[in-house]
């Protein structure tokens, strides 16, 4: 590639962005990265509360975890890990019980002390009762993979306050993320790497994107400057794919997710970095505190975070899509009028694809994009 070419135009410093933008540098391109926020990172951005000196995830925590050797590779680059384990809690009914669904979280339910073959035994017979065969919905897949028992204990208050739809009308997709162990082992993910950046997610950004063919705009809007853009430019674009095409087929359904931060006076609040709060009449969805994610050090006063979601209107910003039949009818119609009109532009990241992506699945996808692109490049 040579480094005389019109700029790599990319929108969006989120992992998807940021890995494209220094993976073009690397090869020698010059890079001009466009984001409307005042930082880098996207939704993953974390930076040291002015406070406490926590490092405070921003919009959310993000636990960085994966099986996907290339992206952990990849990660190591720019940043080393810590060894925190992601540990969930859930308060339902004013008691503490473990997730994912595992031995612990089923015999605290039920008060009894079963070893696996019981507890499965027991899951079995409750997935049996339901009889359903092939799951149309959220709550009939949660049905089928756990029982009515586990399912309105854990799932369907915090589902629907998340989602802001009753779970019959959310798609089945959503709750094959649970993850389901039949072990006291209380750890989250089934991930072979997982930890935090020891420097925070914004000392990564940074130093992913400090290559010297790379340009960054902050608090620049794509929309407010693409006719000054230079044409000839190629385009990743990681924004929301309707918002490209003006909304002509409709908006896509997306949930948003606002936070009530304190800071208590406590170096510790709650004990553990997430809880989830399973009770509907419970305005909020989860309590994070973001001390316990670096174990390794020590603070005086602690920061906590509240969770809610909410539907978002113009200009919010958007987190998780909802992925109904009529959000995919609607997103072929974008992807169908990307190809026939703009087959030069990629559209990537969970905006531009409408995908719900881990961490490590925008890098692997990124890396992979990258190496297709680059494939079919002149030299």
């Amino acid at each position: 590639m040579n480094s005389t070419k019109q700029p790599v135009v990319i929108v969006g410093a989120g992992f998807y962005g940021a890995v494209m933008a220094e993976r073009f540098a690397s090869a020698g391109r010059r890079v001009l990265v466009l984001d409307k926020r005042p930082h880098v990172g996207g939704n993953s951005w974390s930076r040291p509360d002015p406070d406490t000196g926590v490092e405070e995830h921003v919009y959310g925590p993000h636990i960085f975890h994966t099986s996907d050797a290339r992206a952990w590779e990849y990660a190591n680059r720019f940043t080393s890990f810590n060894g925190y384990r992601h540990t969930v809690w859930a308060r339902r009914n004013g008691k503490i019980y473990p997730l994912p669904f595992g031995l612990a979280a089923v015999n605290l339910l039920l008060g009894r002390c079963m070893g696996p073959a019981e507890a499965q035994a027991w899951v079995a017979a409750e997935v049996a009762r339901e009889h359903v065969a092939e799951p149309r919905n959220l709550e009939e897949k949660a049905l089928s993979l756990v029982g009515r028992t586990l399912y309105e204990a854990f799932i369907r208050g915090y589902t629907e306050k998340h989602w802001g739809r009753k779970a019959t009308e959310l798609p089945a997709y959503i709750i094959t993320r649970l993850p389901l162990r039949w072990t006291f082992d209380t750890n989250y993910y089934n991930s072979t790497w997982q930890g935090i950046p020891v420097d925070g997610y914004g000392a990564w950004f940074k130093k992913m994107l400090s290559h010297p063919n790379i340009e960054v705009r902050l608090n620049t809007d794509f929309f407010s400057v693409r006719g000054e853009l230079p044409p000839a430019s190629p385009l990743i674009y990681t924004g929301p794919i309707d918002r490209f095409f003006d909304f002509k087929h409709g908006r896509l359904n997306w949930r948003s997710v606002r936070w009530e931060k304190e800071v208590k006076d406590v170096p510790d609040f709650q004990g553990t970095s997430v809880v989830n709060e399973c009770d509907g009449e419970i305005p909020w969805t989860r309590v994070y505190e973001y001390a316990h994610f670096t174990p390794e050090r020590k603070f005086a006063r602690t920061v906590v975070h509240r969770e809610f979601s909410f539907a978002p209107g113009p200009g919010d910003d958007t987190f998780y899509p909802v992925g109904t039949p009529e959000d995919k009818a609607k997103l072929a119609r974008y992807q169908a009028e990307a190809a026939a009109t703009c087959p030069g532009v990629v559209f990537g990241g969970r905006l531009g694809r409408y995908a719900y992506w881990d961490m490590d699945q925008a890098i692997a996808i990124a890396l992979a994009d990258f190496d297709a692109l680059s494939a079919g490049a002149p030299s």
